[in-house]
């Protein structure tokens, strides 16, 4: 009798050529898959981020009409004055809870700002620039460099949000095959560049608007003259450092650990001729490609004119650069810098023809933002309710409290929150929607403990980052493993942790290192970015 294939005592199986099934060494299902499988089905219970968003605006309205019948309030350290909870089911909480709603909606601030990037980084992707330009980097490098480069092109494909997911991975697997090796390393070493360094770059991107306006937002609920001074460029030097150390611990990993792990490829026959072509570059592409480049190169120095000259338009008081408009209006610099090559692009290839197809691709970017239209309008009312009840303010003055009681400050404070963020980020696979429920409260906390919200944000981003690829629940989780499918269709949610396990663990610890190796030296993580916050 052959063995059913959902049995989980079965051996793993693989396809050959032909698609028959070849059976391998079984694999115990151990505590350590155990443990996977009960974050699995517990991650599964957890409700939508907008779902999630609107339970817990309910929370804090229950929650206010509670502490403000308990009669809860503290000391605001910064005014000395005595700070009650208000009750948002009050006749005056009932009325400001619908006559806000909109404005809630609106002001919530990453709104605009993503929509507004996404024209840019829209544009770049959906006339190709994008894809092609990845492609031309793999393709570009010696041999000996296609594991350091799949690593770095997948950290920065972060510039483009999610585009990386899509592209890389399967371009990393057929490339690794056309060089004889196993397809499922290629695709691990695009997912840990893609995913597990999501918040490592050479240049400034998406993350850094939508968690930099969350992260001031919230530093501005404790002190609004230290709030309007930050800038979205604020972990710019601590990325920039990431991104090679996280390429070469990723080549590490990659070369030494997964696949020696996996072993030689031996499949033939899934390899196409039309997977071959796809890595090539046409010559139209080239042409685009190069049009792009020299429209890049012509933008930048146009910018450069308005910044370079000590008089320069968008130069701050005194000529200043670090406090000025040009830091002030980086979103506006994003897409630009992604709009102007993307459509140069989009008209060499002949993608764009006219001012309609430009509406046209524009249009299917933004109506991929329609979830994060529902996540923005939940969001938005519970971090305004949040702020209204002062829970923000009272609980950020309790916690603080509460970790001075125990003495937990410096490099254990900073540890613990790590730790704290990377087992959430199991659950909820959002970084801007934890960030959006962290942000209120963490901030100010660590403020009062006198680390900086600049610090506090490089901490969360690091932690977030590096477990991304255990999640199961990450969105493009299942993307992954349908491509690596093709390659072994028994491949599962297991195997495929199994296989980014040992990138997690490298990544988190490496990176943990740094960032504490970071607050250790008190280097500034970009500019006008300290490590530590004290309070006027």
């Amino acid at each position: 009798m052959s063995t059913p294939p959902n049995d989980p005592d079965s051996p793993d199986q693989t396809e050959d050529a032909s698609g028959a099934a070849v059976t391998a060494k079984s694999k115990p299902h151990g505590p350590f898959q155990r443990f996977l499988d009960v974050i699995e089905f517990a991650g599964n219970k957890l409700p939508h981020p907008a779902t999630l968003f609107a339970l817990l605006a309910l929370l804090v309205v229950v929650l206010s009409w509670i502490f403000s019948q308990l009669g809860l309030s503290v000391e605001d350290p910064l005014e000395g004055e005595q700070v009650e909870v208000f009750n948002l089911l009050s006749a005056e909480g009932v009325e400001w809870m619908f006559t806000s709603m909109v404005d809630n909606f609106i002001g919530f601030a990453p709104l605009g700002v993503v929509l507004a990037t996404m024209i840019g980084i829209g544009m770049a992707e959906q006339s190709g620039l994008i894809g092609t330009a990845l492609r031309s980097f793999i393709l570009a490098i010696p041999r000996t460099l296609v594991t350091f480069a799949i690593v770095f092109a997948g950290i920065m494909s972060s510039v483009a949000s999610d585009a990386g997911y899509v592209v890389l991975p399967p371009l990393a697997a057929i490339l690794f095959v056309s060089l004889g090796r196993h397809p499922l390393a290629g695709i691990a070493a695009a997912f840990a560049g893609v995913s597990a360094g999501f918040s490592a770059n050479l240049l400034l991107s998406g993350t850094d608007v939508l968690l930099g306006e969350l992260t001031i937002e919230a530093a501005a609920t404790v002190d609004p003259g230290y709030a309007d001074q930050m800038n979205l460029a604020m972990n710019y030097w601590f990325i920039i450092v990431s991104t090679f150390v996280l390429a070469i611990v990723g080549t590490l990993v990659s070369q030494f650990l997964v696949e020696p792990r996996l072993g030689e490829w031996k499949g033939e026959g899934v390899l196409k001729g039309e997977d071959r072509d796809s890595l090539k570059i046409t010559s139209l592409e080239k042409k685009g490609l190069i049009a792009a480049g020299i429209s890049l190169v012509v933008t930048v120095g146009l910018l450069l004119l308005l910044i370079v000259p000590e008089n320069a338009v968008l130069r701050g008081e005194d000529g200043a650069i670090v406090q000025s408009p040009f830091m002030s209006s980086l979103v506006v610099v994003i897409i630009i810098a992604f709009f102007i090559p993307g459509l140069v692009y989009g008209i060499v290839t002949k993608v764009v023809r006219n001012d309609t197809d430009v509406v046209n691709q524009l249009s299917q970017t933004l109506a991929g933002m329609a979830m994060f239209l529902v996540l923005a309008f939940t969001a938005g009312q519970f971090i305004a309710y949040f702020n209204q009840s002062n829970l923000g303010l009272i609980v950020s003055v309790i916690g603080a409290e509460a970790l001075d009681s125990i003495n937990l400050t410096g490099l254990p404070l900073v540890l613990v929150f790590m730790a704290f963020v990377a087992i959430v980020n199991l659950f909820v696979g959002s970084a801007s929607a934890k960030w959006a429920m962290l942000a209120p409260v963490m901030v100010p906390i660590m403020m009062h403990l006198g680390i900086s919200p600049e610090f506090t944000q490089a901490a969360y981003r690091v932690s977030d980052s590096a477990t991304n690829i255990l999640s199961p629940l990450m969105t493009y989780f299942a993307l992954i493993i349908a491509v690596a499918q093709r390659y072994d269709k028994r491949l599962g949610i297991g195997s495929l942790v199994s296989v980014m396990l040992p990138y997690s663990l490298a990544f988190m610890g490496v990176w943990t290192l740094m960032t504490l190796g970071w607050m250790w030296l008190d280097v500034p993580l970009g500019p006008n970015a300290p490590i530590y916050y004290e309070a006027p």
